[in-house]
């Protein structure tokens, strides 16, 4: 008996020594607990033991506690390992002699101490932006300052901001990476120049959207002697400018990505690069890393070359004018654009015969005034110009993974941000099966291929059908998320072995690593960063934050614009069910609301029939089920909480009473 006490005590000994890597999560009551990856059960943190630590900070954590029985553990913070926030929106409080800044957040923090020098012409309650820019271990409060005033008539803007700072994306770029990226050299380097493969004779062209202005990538084509085709895919070389270990790589790998919300980019680089040095822009040279591919008329790659290069853009074309070529065929350019377009749709054919699944993109953009408030709403469909330049580029993302994959050091394949997307979820799938059986679509579940070509079955027989949009919905919840990995598993949505992402360095920090691991291959030096998985786990992290942002920038617009449309009625689709109710999505907008149980309640008594994702009146029979149409009258719409409400309307309002089900 008094040994097994001594182990245990020798344990809880051990125990208090760990230490251990993970994030904050802060209640609202003010409790802290951080979560440790792969390790079970958090570790509470009592408000005392932050050591300066915010909501959503990496920290170490000391283990000071662990009940051996239930595994609860309670530890103090001992480091703040990064900032998940810096940024934050709220209100100045300014006296004679002091300022302090009160933070706007549902999460326990302290206020920010403003020096007077530091508050940028505030004024005593203004709404602002501050940023933290110190908190040693003895200060009692942060130390602040007022990056910029808020004004009351730029909701919109204040909005916008908000949603990012919450996110973890800094407004702003500090004085020194503004500075530094102020140094980088205009004109092109003549030396330089020599050491690259030309390209500037070739004629070549960006495909964007109309106001896009950071242009990553450019396609090159021209005939060769032997009648294959030489198509280039040129990608804005950024890592030429931005170097690691400085300032301006640091910044943007701690934004990990630039965030597209309906008004604004936020973008990981400063403006000078993104949109002026690296951007592709018309009629300017500019240095690019290339992949160069001799193809046949069949669209098979009978050879390639990856390398540095300098190119000159002739045309700009938005996505509008390549889709007028491609369907009235004429344009500026228009054989090779047509060229283009008739290799790239081979392409896409190949992709989709060997496993690819064909899920179609809505893409709803807003009409937006000069004060950013969305006056009208637009749905982009993916035609045949955005897949023209979608084979391409992953053409070439594909190439250089493949390429990088082949090479070994001491027999360990390189450290490499493989993009990588599993296999579906067998419990994700199960549910799904057995609704679009109900539509009378089966599945052959013997193997991750077969599921592949049933999925692609169904959405080409569904196509144009009431049920599409909703099978699809459901079929991209089932499967697993695409991150950002050393551990190469494969792409399984597009049906690659091998996949990463190159295409994009002015807006995604991975593919500036994929840069510089290509360039170290191809100089015959090959990087070794063994903290290669730690910059995935961050970049894949920093882009489900993004996307988050993004969906709530998109929210908060769509309740903005059916603001002033309460009262109305829009026919709809019935989108997601729950034991409270069922949402909709309005067709005309893709605006998203709950209808909910409680409204419901007058007609019949609804209860949720999981399996077949509906809800189902009990005297009545009345069911409403995902992808049904229905008619919905706008009756809130709380731009706070980013929540439209709706009311159900019986057929448009042209019915008095529910009809049983037959």
């Amino acid at each position: 008996m008094n040994k097994k006490k001594s182990k245990q005590k020798s344990k809880s000994k051990i125990t208090a020594q760990l230490t251990l890597k993970g994030k904050l999560e802060v209640t609202r009551s003010g409790m802290g607990y951080v979560v440790v990856d792969n390790t079970p059960g958090d570790v509470l943190v009592k408000p005392g033991d932050f050591n300066t630590a915010l909501n959503g900070d990496t920290v170490r954590v000391k283990v000071i506690k662990e009940n051996m029985r239930s595994g609860k553990k309670e530890g103090k913070i001992t480091e703040v390992v990064t900032r998940k926030q810096t940024e934050f929106t709220g209100h100045l409080q300014l006296s004679t002699n002091y300022a302090f800044f009160i933070p706007d957040t549902d999460k326990p923090m302290p206020d920010l101490f403003i020096p007077l020098t530091d508050i940028n012409g505030a004024k005593n309650k203004d709404r602002v932006v501050a940023r933290l820019v110190k908190w040693d271990k003895d200060d009692k409060k942060p130390v602040g300052r007022i990056v910029s005033v808020l004004l009351p008539e730029d909701e919109n803007d204040a909005a916008m901001k908000e949603l990012l700072a919450q996110a973890g994306f800094p407004l702003s770029f500090p004085e020194d990476v503004l500075e530094e990226s102020e140094r980088l050299p205009h004109v092109l380097d003549s030396e330089e120049i020599r050491k690259r493969r030309d390209c500037r004779e070739i004629l070549t062209f960006t495909i964007d959207p109309a106001d896009a202005k950071d242009f990553d990538d450019a396609i090159s084509l021209r005939i060769l002697s032997n009648g294959m085709y030489e198509i280039g895919v040129h990608i804005a070389d950024v890592s030429y400018y931005v170097h690691p270990e400085t300032e301006l790589d640091e910044e943007a790998y701690k934004r990990a990505t630039s965030v597209y919300l309906p008004d604004r980019v936020n973008p990981m680089l400063p403006e000078r690069i993104s949109n002026e040095l690296c951007s592709l822009r018309p009629h300017e040279d500019k240095f690019t890393f290339s992949a160069i591919f001799q193809m046949n008329a069949k669209g098979e790659v009978k050879q390639y070359w990856l390398g540095k290069t300098v190119i000159h853009s002739d045309h700009r074309y938005a996505y509008e004018d390549v889709q007028e070529i491609i369907e009235t065929k004429k344009g500026v350019h228009e054989e090779e654009i047509l060229l283009l377009n008739d290799i790239a749709q081979k392409l896409r054919r190949t992709r989709f015969s060997k496993g690819a699944i064909n899920f179609s993109s809505q893409e709803v953009r807003f009409k937006l005034d000069e004060k950013g408030k969305p006056i009208g709403v637009m749905v982009k469909e993916s035609k045949e110009s955005h897949q023209l330049i979608e084979e391409f580029m992953l053409l070439a993302n594909r190439t250089v993974a493949e390429n990088v994959a082949k090479l070994k050091i001491n027999k360990k394949p390189l450290p490499f941000p493989y993009r990588v997307h599993d296999q579906p979820d067998p419990d994700k799938l199960a549910p799904f099966i057995v609704f679009a059986k109900k539509h009378g679509f089966s599945f052959d579940t013997s193997s991750p291929e077969a599921i592949a070509k049933s999925f692609n079955s169904m959405l080409a027989d569904a196509k144009g059908k009431p049920e599409q949009h909703v099978l699809e919905q459901l079929g991209i919840r089932t499967m697993a998320k695409a991150i950002y990995t050393t551990e190469n598993i494969g792409h399984y949505g597009l049906a690659f072995d091998y996949y990463c992402h190159f295409t994009s360095p002015i807006r995604r920090y991975p593919d500036v690593l994929v840069h510089r691991v290509l360039e170290s291959i191809l100089e015959d030096k090959p990087m070794i960063d063994k903290k290669m998985e730690e910059k995935c786990k961050h970049s894949s992290e920093r882009e489900r934050a993004a996307m988050e942002c993004e969906r709530a920038g998109n929210k908060y617009k769509q309740v903005e614009f059916l603001k002033d449309h309460l009262g109305e009625v829009f026919e709809g689709v019935v989108s997601g069910v729950s034991s409270f109710g069922f949402w909709v999505e309005t067709v005309a907008h893709k605006c998203e609301g709950l209808v909910s149980i409680v409204g419901l309640s007058d007609y019949d008594d609804f209860r949720l029939v999981e399996g077949d994702y509906s809800l189902v009146g009990r005297r009545s029979g009345r069911v409403f089920r995902m992808g049904d149409p229905v008619w919905i009258k706008v009756i809130s719409a709380n731009l706070e909480k980013r929540q439209l409400d709706y009311e159900w309307v019986i057929n448009g309002g042209g019915e008095g009473k529910v009809k049983s089900k037959k």
